[in-house]
């Protein structure tokens, strides 16, 4: 379906100018002259991106975004004038503009503009569909703690454990930001080498280092305007993450091997499945650095702990995958239903998802069966080992279950688990797992 294109400008040259670039492109567009025809298009219209002139004969933009935001409010506007002003830009902003663009524009600019809103806006429904799938009141405040802190540009640590969706929280932070327009750049730091992560965030030099064959811009630059998510940052080395306090206080970045210092300008999301009170304490986390970052902090529960979440995320997760997968799968079982509400899910809301996407797959019917799902009971013994509580020998035997699924597979079984590779080897240790 074609994203539409609502063109408000009072120079009919402008308006068909920019009617041929974006039908061109694929868009159906809109057009209209001045504010009384804008508002008489409220009702017939239902536009994806408003393309809005700042100055109209009867009204100024600023005074027409409040009310397209009031009708449309799933609707990306970008303001396009001859005449800006930062105090303007700001303002318009303030009142919702996803941008601010100067007129005369070039073509491929502007469309990159367009799409990065189509794609804004879709990134801001999904996680709105995701957020109104939670159940539980403990997510559900969740949900209201980052809608109320997301327009500032506080510091914020998500915690929780692996695969409870603390990604999709940090996308809502950004999508609902006044840095929405900008780049949302994502950096999971038990990823990376020691030697690299560093180049990683702050950039280098030419020569930096062996194998610095040219300059790097690094994560902190490439976010300029936008947020930076530091992944699992208790896994960021220490020396590393005294270099990261002195950038989050100075709000400068001095690239690997530079002499020179760069002014920054990105809010700092982070996360991390580490208590952080432990991760300090087991020397993992900087004391300073975790009271720098997290102004706000927002927990995610486990999904053991929030079962009313399991079913409509099991549904929501059929409904995706069934489609993708052009397959008439309607819902579950009762049998299977249960299962999916009674097991523990040690890998959490990731775990949930790719045994939908599994069951989906190998389903023969329209409905998804207990035989579709691999997970047992959640009433499965505990091989009589009694050193273990009734949640642990239930997350021990899905573990066990999944290595003899995979042939001793890790990497495989962390993947169908849902957990990072080093959470499943901590598991396998702390559990006494023969491998």
């Amino acid at each position: 379906m074609k994203a539409t294109i609502l063109v408000v400008d009072d120079e009919v040259e402008v308006r068909e100018l920019l009617n041929q670039i974006l039908q061109r492109a694929g868009y159906q567009v809109h057009q209209v002259k001045d504010g009384a025809t804008l508002k008489e298009a409220f009702d017939r219209v239902q536009p994806d991106v408003v393309l809005l002139d700042y100055k109209l004969p009867d009204a100024t933009g600023l005074d027409l975004l409040p009310l397209i935001k009031k009708e449309w409010p799933e609707a990306e506007v970008i303001m396009l004038t001859g005449h800006a002003t930062y105090d303007v830009a700001v303002e318009a902003t303030k009142r919702g503009a996803f941008h601010f663009q100067e007129k005369p524009f070039e073509q491929e600019g502007l469309l990159n503009l367009v799409k990065r809103a189509l794609e804004i806006r879709s990134l801001r429904e999904a996680v709105s569909t995701a957020s109104a799938i939670f159940q539980c009141e403990a997510m559900k405040t969740v949900v209201r703690t980052v809608r109320r802190v997301a327009p500032s540009d506080v510091s914020i640590l998500i915690t929780g454990e692996s695969g409870t969706g603390k990604e999709v929280i940090a996308d809502l932070i950004h999508t609902s930001s006044t840095r929405a327009a900008g780049p949302l750049i994502k950096i999971n730091c038990a990823a990376l080498p020691r030697e690299l992560i560093e180049s990683e965030l702050f950039g280098s030099v030419k020569g930096a280092f062996t194998g610095a064959h040219s300059d790097r811009e690094g994560l902190f630059r490439q976010a300029e305007g936008g947020t930076l998510l530091l992944d699992e940052l208790s896994e960021m080395p220490i020396d590393t993450q005294s270099k990261l306090l002195r950038v989050l206080q100075e709000k400068e970045v001095r690239p690997v091997g530079g002499r020179t210092s760069y002014k920054t300008d990105c809010r700092i999301i982070a996360a991390t499945n580490r208590k952080p009170e432990d991760a300090i304490r087991d020397g993992k986390l900087r004391e300073d650095l975790y009271y720098r970052i997290s102004a706000v902090s927002v927990h995610l529960p486990p999904l053991r702990e929030r079962r009313e979440d399991i079913l409509p995320l099991a549904n929501a997760f059929l409904k995706r995958f069934s489609a993708q997968a052009n397959r008439d799968i309607t819902g579950f079982s009762p049998e299977a239903a249960e299962r999916l509400r009674l097991f523990d899910w040690p890998g959490n809301v990731r775990q949930l998802q790719n045994e939908v996407q599994r069951a989906v797959l190998l389903c023969e019917e329209k409905v998804v069966d207990g035989a579709d799902l691999s997970i047992t009971s959640a009433a499965s013994e505990t091989n009589g080992d009694t050193s273990f509580t009734l949640l642990e020998g239930v997350e021990r035997n899905t573990i066990i279950q999944m290595l003899k699924e995979t042939g001793g597979n890790k990497l495989e079984t962390a993947k169908r688990l849902g957990i990072g590779r080093q959470t499943l080897y901590n598991k396998i240790k702390a559990y006494g797992i023969e491998t």
